[in-house]
């Protein structure tokens, strides 16, 4: 590699590492109407399709199932979640 190469390498992966930056809010843009998981702070978890939220991470979901311990307890056609209550919300396979 030559100087001039050399120097412009590091050019390159800034700029390749900001176009794969994104952001949470493209993350939760990204998986509306897509199937998430929903843990709470008490453990549980919400597997269904996310169908809106708000600023505080108010969440309503569809087609929704509740799991404890892994375990499934209930289905649920519509599901509100309170903000405060969620730990993290992840994507999920269909």
């Amino acid at each position: 590699m030559t100087e001039d190469n050399a120097a412009k390498a590091p050019e390159k992966v800034e700029a390749a590492t900001e176009q794969n930056k994104r952001s949470p809010s493209d993350f939760l843009k990204a998986v509306l109407g897509r199937p998430v998981n929903v843990r709470l702070n008490s453990g549980t978890d919400y597997r269904g399709v996310l169908a809106c939220l708000d600023g505080y991470m108010n969440i309503a979901m569809e087609q929704t199932e509740e799991y404890v311990d892994g375990q499934l307890k209930s289905k649920y056609g519509d599901c509100f979640i309170r903000g405060n209550n969620v730990l993290y919300i992840s994507s999920q396979r269909r």
